[in-house]
């Protein structure tokens, strides 16, 4: 089924950010067509005027050409807090790379989250940012469990947009998330992008609203080996599973000679020293603050 496409006029595509890595949020569009399963930005829908399911509409952005950019300048913009701004639909509207085109030169430091690696049309633009960093959300090596949670390009399409960024010298990020537990095999992960990017950031999966049912029911059906686990977590609120996790992984980074950290993403590292595993679960701000921005209006 083909998403609803419409294209929208808007004042901004800036908004002042409450997250604890940027100072604005920046998202070219409005929804995302990848429709993941689990996605905590669908409650996002309800500021949209749609009627119809997150995950198949989206909103293309026109804003007016961006005033004076260099005022920007050392200020942290994270491109794609609710949307990715490489979806298959980029390649038609070109949005985001509008967006870097007019901060081009300004001084303004970006983040870019995705998954997608249609990023790699924009590499020679990206390097042109002081400190330009891009993550990729990767939660399983497994295509199957991929496929199964949402539409986005191949993790191994994914994986070798990391490499190539981070062989171009651009600061890349894995972000192994959401954490499915008795799912994600986060060491294997570790183990294979070690070498390819500068931070791991980790995630545990959040259940809210009505993907928690969306997710449960998956479960139920498809592992049901781990629906007691589950429930432990989501229905009791038993934190001891992602407790015992962190203390596993604490002492794996220690093993393979990793520094293990909490909400740091340690920029100030050289680029080629090894990555950091960053515990960094900042879900619930990220929500906040995109409910506070109402990016979809901006």
């Amino acid at each position: 089924m083909k998403p609803i496409i419409r294209e929208i006029e808007v004042k901004s595509v800036l908004t002042k950010s409450n997250l604890p890595v940027s100072d604005y949020s920046v998202n070219p569009y409005v929804g995302c067509t990848h429709a993941c399963r689990y996605c905590y930005a669908s409650f996002m829908k309800r500021f949209t005027g749609h009627p119809e399911p997150w995950g198949t509409f989206l909103d293309v952005k026109h804003w007016p050409e961006i005033r004076r950019p260099e005022r920007y300048a050392g200020k942290e913009l994270f491109i794609g807090s609710v949307t990715d701004p490489y979806l298959p639909q980029e390649e038609v509207f070109g949005r985001t790379r509008a967006l870097l085109e007019q901060l081009k030169g300004s001084g303004v430091r970006i983040s870019i989250a995705t998954k997608s690696d249609l990023v790699l049309r924009d590499l020679d633009l990206i390097k042109t940012f002081p400190n330009a960093r891009v993550s990729w959300s990767v939660n399983t090596l497994d295509e199957n469990f991929k496929n199964e949670m949402d539409n986005a390009v191949s993790i191994e399409r994914r994986l070798v947009a990391m490499k190539t960024f981070h062989d171009a010298g651009v600061r890349t990020t894995c972000f192994v998330s959401p954490i499915f537990p008795g799912i994600t095999d986060v060491k294997a992960i570790i183990d294979w992008v070690r070498s390819q990017c500068n931070l791991v950031w980790l995630e545990n999966l959040n259940l809210r609203g009505s993907y928690k049912t969306v997710i449960m029911d998956y479960i139920q059906e498809k592992h049901p080996q781990l629906l007691p686990l589950y429930q432990e977590i989501y229905h009791k609120r038993n934190r001891t599973y992602w407790e015992l996790l962190d203390m596993e992984l604490k002492h794996y980074a220690a093993e393979i000679g990793l520094d293990y950290v909490t909400n740091d993403d340690s920029m100030k590292r050289p680029f080629d020293a090894p990555p950091v595993i960053v515990n960094y679960f900042y879900h619930e701000q990220i929500k906040k603050s995109a409910r506070k921005g109402s990016d979809s209006h901006a």
